[in-house]
């Protein structure tokens, strides 16, 4: 009876180890299964891409790039030109006239609007003279739709800083006249309008953390004229107060979530909870310093040693991006060609020695900012910014010829296309019209 049992046992052992490894055998359908899932997603993403309308609200840009040499219609060595717009499908930008902070007296005020001046030109040269078939201005939600049905790529116009109307608030009209349609209160530095997120470093205010009394009077004008407000850069106590103010929506053109990481140019949950109760919309900045500060220092850190290493085998110094905008057209010229022959040596290796033990900064982060605004304040108030040529990029969407990667982890993440359509620019142009139609009224009443 032993011995029949230990038959039994022995024959259920055999049929149990046959049965294993026809068992492991399935690995190579399940490995078939989701390889076929994956492409599934891919082409889910793709048709989702190709079929919504994407606006990036934040792209900075040089205006030496901007002549009949050299202009956006060449693949430049920089994040955003019409090749890589159309190679990532990014149908629309807001070139951005950026002024830095300067000395709040006629001098400074007469430099930065010498500098906004310059970069308005650039930008309608861009869509009137040297690409007038590729890219369009637009001024209105309507011109964006109407621009995106024609094939051409649409350019938007955002001021970022007030500083360059000076105390003249009659510029205002200028700058919409102009084309722009939003303007920050303030930058890095506490303007003529406003204190900046920087009060922060040192507790240093000039307006107790808020707004000017210049600045509580552009607010309304802004309204009047049909210019979005853009929370970016002021304080925590001059959002509270422009948005106080405000009878239209208002946005951040390029912020993330405090909440995830607490650096100042950031948004506090009650500022993303202001906005949505005043009808905005928070556009999530793709910066990988914002968007996970100690992530990105380890990296960088890794990754600077291996390009210092190349840079001394190349007799070559690596300059600041300040030390590069004071360079001439010529020496600014050599350098980046230089500078990209760096980068050429250099990627290989931070790929094979850096990301394995000092990852960067990635799409996954970025839309881990976008999950966590979009839970708190809903999918109506967020969308979607780069920064791309101020400082933005993250690995994954580090130029716009690579925008479709922020669409397939999306869609990795479970949205669908009117939630994705919503984030990639319906939520902006609910805004921009609603702006619209504030103004309209206000004018009405005069």
């Amino acid at each position: 009876m032993r011995k029949f049992t230990f038959l039994l046992f022995t024959l259920f052992f055999v049929l149990s180890s046959y049965a294993n490894k026809e068992t492991n055998k399935k690995p190579e359908s399940d490995l078939t299964q989701k390889k076929d899932t994956t492409e599934n997603i891919i082409a889910k993403a793709r048709k989702i891409h190709d079929n919504v309308l994407t606006i990036d609200t934040h792209v900075d840009f040089d205006v030496r790039n901007f002549t009949e040499e050299k202009n956006y219609t060449q693949e430049l060595p920089i994040q955003v030109d019409l090749p890589k717009m159309k190679a990532g499908g990014l149908d629309a930008v807001f070139l951005i006239v950026y002024t830095g902070q300067g000395e709040l007296n006629e001098e400074g005020y007469k430099k930065a609007y010498a500098n906004a001046d310059a970069k308005f030109r650039a930008i309608h040269r861009l869509t009137e003279n040297y690409a007038p078939d590729q890219i369009e201005l637009a001024t209105t939600a309507d011109d964006v739709r109407r621009i995106a049905k024609s094939g051409k790529k649409i350019a938007l116009i955002g001021i970022e800083n007030g500083y360059p109307m000076g105390e003249d608030i009659s510029k205002l009209q200028e700058f919409y006249d102009r084309g722009a349609r939003y303007l920050s209160i303030a930058h890095n530095g506490h303007s003529q309008l406003g204190d900046s997120n920087t009060g922060e470093r040192d507790d240093v205010w000039l307006y107790n953390n808020g707004l000017s009394d210049l600045g509580k009077e552009v607010i309304p004008e802004l309204n009047r004229l049909g210019i979005m407000i853009d929370l970016s850069h002021p304080s925590t106590g001059a959002n509270k107060e422009a948005i106080k103010l405000s009878k239209a929506p208002v946005i951040a053109s390029h912020s993330s979530a405090r909440a995830l990481n607490d650096v100042s140019r950031n948004l506090w949950d009650e500022e993303l909870i202001a906005i949505k109760e005043n009808g905005g919309v928070v556009q999530t900045v793709a910066f990988s310093r914002y968007l996970n500060s100690e992530k990105d220092a380890k990296h960088k850190a890794e990754a600077r040693k291996i390009e210092e290493e190349i840079a001394e085998e190349m007799d070559m110094e690596i300059l600041s991006w300040q030390q590069y905008s004071q360079l001439n057209q010529a020496d600014a010229n050599a350098y980046m060609d230089k500078y990209r022959t760096l980068q050429s040596k250099a990627k290989p290796r931070i790929e094979e020695e850096v990301n394995p033990i000092a990852p960067p900064v990635d799409v996954k982060d970025f839309v881990d900012h976008i999950d966590y605004m979009v839970e708190l304040i809903g999918i109506d108030h967020v969308g979607i910014s780069s920064d791309f040529d101020g400082g933005g990029g993250v690995y994954g969407w580090d130029d716009a010829s690579e925008t479709f990667n922020v669409t397939l982890e999306l869609v990795k993440r479970g949205y669908n296309k009117e939630e994705i359509a919503k984030l990639w620019g319906g939520n902006l142009l609910r805004v921009m019209e609603e702006v619209e139609k504030v103004a309209e009224q206000i004018q009405q009443e005069y």
